[in-house]
This record gives structure tokens, sequence and C-alpha cells, in this order.
């Protein structure tokens, strides 16, 4: 099999979209800990509006966006994980598919319980 441009470790269609998925979990991740960091700041300025930022969470809407925020996390730590077994581990290349659709059935496995559980939290049934 032919190393791909700039020889880096990343072959076929499986290799590159868990690529391009790790990089907008990260970022969606980063971005969450910014306003996060931010809205936790106010209550030193003003519980007040620290108070009224937190009340704004509670609705179904941000309800389900926490569904994507628990998603990139866990996909985020299940492909870093790969990701160290490809760079460190002497067969990682050999089994990068095999380990790219484990990546994505455990966190499936994790994720569509967690689903089910959080929205009947959200919609209260």
């Amino acid at each position: 099999m032919a190393s791909s441009p700039a020889g880096t470790l990343y072959r076929g269609r499986e290799g590159m979209w868990t690529w391009v998925a790790h990089r907008i979990t990260g970022v969606l991740i980063f971005f969450f800990l910014f306003a996060h960091v931010i809205d936790t700041a106010m209550v030193r300025v003003s519980p007040e509006a620290y108070n009224a930022a937190v009340e704004t969470y509670k609705n179904p809407i941000v309800g389900v966006m926490e569904i994507g925020l628990v998603a990139a996390v866990l996909f985020h730590a299940l492909n870093g994980i790969r990701i160290v077994l490809v760079d460190f581990w002497s067969d990682g290349p050999r089994y990068q598919r095999q380990m790219s659709y484990g990546v994505v059935g455990v966190f499936l496995l994790l994720l569509l319980p967690f689903i089910w559980r959080h929205l009947t939290n959200v919609f209260g049934h």
C-alpha cells in the first residue's frame, strides 16, 4: 500500500473522516470551554448576571445541545486514544481501519443510552 502524501500515517477514507471529525470536535470543545469560563467568571463580577445566564440554560434547546457537547467530548476522547495507538503502537497503522470502526461502535454504544436518558430528563417523561 502506497504511503499517503506528506508522509502521514492516515490512509483511506475512514482515517480522513476521523481526522476531520477530531479537529471539528476539538474546536467545538474549545469554544464551549471558552464560553463556560466566561459565564462562570460572571459570578465574581455580578452574581445576578451569572444567575440570569444559568437560568437561560434551563430550556429544551440547550438540553438538546448538551447531547452535541457530550457527543463531541466522547468522540474526541475515543478517537484520541485511537490516534495514540496509531502513533505509538508498532501495529497501530496496520489496524487503523478496524480501530476507526471500533471508535464509532463504542461511541454509539455509549452515546445512544445517554441520549435516551438525557432526553427523558430534559422533557420530563
